[in-house]
């Protein structure tokens, strides 16, 4: 009983450091989108609050807190706040399958920095993506407005189409690795001295734009349309609760999903790979930390090339981007899949 106690203590230590520093990592690259934004445009970005705007989250984050709580009239109180928990937590949880490193050994017990190593890591990834669409039905449904109805409508279109995309793209990878294990997955790209960016570049393209498409990014944002709906699905929601939806969405999910790609693309903590050479660290003399560094390198541009498409493109009308989906990129996938039939012999040589 005592070890079962001391189990569930340190998995609830586990979840709850990583919801915190999710959040607040999250709630920071507000600052850094503004940043890269006002970049983009050649303005300052916030700059009064703390040094060069270091504390405008913070400030944000308080004014969002202040604020009146409201609630429309007609709308149904439980399944309106229960939204926000279905957003939240599955995205979330997404961590709990991302490997930040290799196993090292601490006090003679060899830890693995990944919350939970399962053998069917992506298949609970799938699973966990698809629960967005009942958040966003929820909000528009329950706020009980024909705005958050058409935006929640139109973003539930979006997610199912490509979540699909998603699915497919990252089926390449999986026949490569012959397992579903995030941290499975980087190894076999280690042993194998290869990114798989380099064997699927058709399926990290597709997987980058359903990206987008998936956090309601431009040029995939038709739910909000602010000249039509108004925020769209969240336009009911007030103050703090206002707040976490786009937290979610825009970055929370954008990192959680920038971090699969990396462990499915780009050999999640390896050094930089150059094909028939292997495998380069220039970072060598950062000794057991190189690996953490370089996760974190690649997941932060990964992030920082999603906010320079997000500040670069056009919006899309919805009819394109569903049909974009299933006309041009589901079938990109499925050649990419008999291409990786090909090429999957060679490599498990």
């Amino acid at each position: 009983m005592e070890s079962l106690l001391a189990a569930l203590m340190v998995i609830g230590i586990k979840i709850l450091v990583i919801l915190l520093i999710v959040l607040g990592i999250g709630a920071y690259l507000t600052l850094v989108e503004r940043k890269v934004a006002a970049h983009i445009q050649r303005r300052p970005g916030p700059m009064v609050v703390g040094w060069h705007g270091l504390l405008q989250p913070l400030a944000d984050g308080l004014k969002l807190l202040t604020k009146e709580d409201l609630f429309p009239r007609y709308g149904n109180k439980l399944l309106y706040n229960l939204a926000i928990v279905m957003a939240l937590v599955p995205a979330s949880l997404v961590f709990a399958l991302v490997p930040f490193g290799p196993e090292f050994e601490v006090l003679g017990i060899k830890v693995k920095p990944i919350l939970t190593d399962v053998n069917v890591g992506l298949l609970l990834f799938f699973a966990l993506g698809s629960l967005a669409v009942y958040a966003i039905a929820l909000a528009g449904w329950a706020s009980n407005s024909k705005y958050a109805l058409i935006g929640s409508m139109r973003k539930a279109g979006i997610v199912i189409s490509y979540e699909v995309v998603i699915t497919f793209a990252l089926m390449g990878p999986i026949i490569l690795a012959q397992t579903l294990s995030t941290y499975g997955i980087v190894q076999q790209q280690i042993e194998q001295k290869l990114w798989y960016l380099w064997l699927q570049p058709i399926a990290f393209v597709v997987y980058m734009f359903a990206m987008l498409a998936e956090t309601g990014r431009v040029p995939f944002d038709i739910q909000e349309a602010e000249a039509e709906l108004v925020t769209g699905f969240t336009v009911e929601y007030g103050g703090m609760k206002f707040g976490l939806f786009p937290l979610v969405e825009w970055y929370v999910e954008t990192l959680s999903l920038s971090a699969i790609a990396v462990v499915v693309f780009l050999g999640g903590w390896s050094p930089i790979n150059i094909p028939f050479l292997g495998f380069i660290d220039p970072l060598f003399f950062l000794g057991p930390l190189s690996p953490f560094v370089w996760f974190v390198l690649k997941v932060s541009l990964l992030f920082l090339f999603v906010l320079w498409l997000h500040w670069t493109l056009p919006r899309y009308r919805i009819d394109q981007i569903t049909s974009t989906a299933w006309k041009v990129m589901l079938p990109l996938t499925l050649v990419n899949l008999v291409f990786t039939a090909i090429i999957a012999p060679i490599v498990w040589r």
